[in-house]
């Protein structure tokens, strides 16, 4: 039995919630997010402010895609109504972002500058040169688009320099020598 599934989505004032065929479509101040309803997946909405996911059958895949659909559908009501944001720190000497337009130029210790694109979805800005943010409505996009920036140049454990997300810890390693005995 499936525990996410199971509960219940409370729909927030400001978001409409609309099933066309097997599109659900949710609006809300931040935007506007679709779901596709997988087969042999119901929604009720019979309480007013309420949704909830059920299952026609007991088959494996039916199961599997029960708590799958209840989570992207609360996602696309939690973005459509409040937005979703992750920041990243850039940290080494010389290691900085700028706007370029919409997409963010990362000079972190390469030859050449790296520009990267937001998402369809997503929104990046910076705090100060060493602090990125990305924002926006659809959940997949922002984590996508962070993820990207991430990958330019991924923290390393010894002197912990890179790209990582603000509330990610790096496990540091000593070098040769700290770790030489004589």
């Amino acid at each position: 039995m499936s525990r996410i599934g199971d509960k219940v989505i409370t729909v927030p004032e400001g978001i409409e919630v609309k099933l066309e065929g097997d599109l659900i479509t949710v609006k809300g101040p931040k935007g506007t997010n679709y779901v596709t309803l997988p087969k042999h997946i119901l929604l009720d909405q019979s309480e007013a402010g309420k949704i909830v996911v059920k299952r026609e059958n007991e088959i494996k895949q039916t199961k599997q895609s029960h708590g799958t659909t209840r989570a992207l559908l609360h996602n696309a009501i939690v973005g459509a109504h409040e937005g979703y944001t992750i920041r990243l720190q850039i940290v080494g000497i010389g290691y900085r972002a700028s706007m370029q337009g919409e997409k963010v130029l990362l000079e972190v210790g390469y030859s050449h500058p790296t520009i990267i694109a937001p998402e369809p979805g997503a929104k990046i800005s910076l705090e100060n040169p060493t602090t990125v943010v990305v924002t926006g409505y659809n959940k997949q996009a922002v984590g996508q688009t962070a993820a990207l920036i991430r990958a330019v140049r991924r923290p390393e454990p010894y002197k912990g320099k890179g790209i990582k997300y603000s509330d990610e810890k790096i496990i540091r390693k000593e070098g040769k020598r700290a770790g030489a005995k004589k």
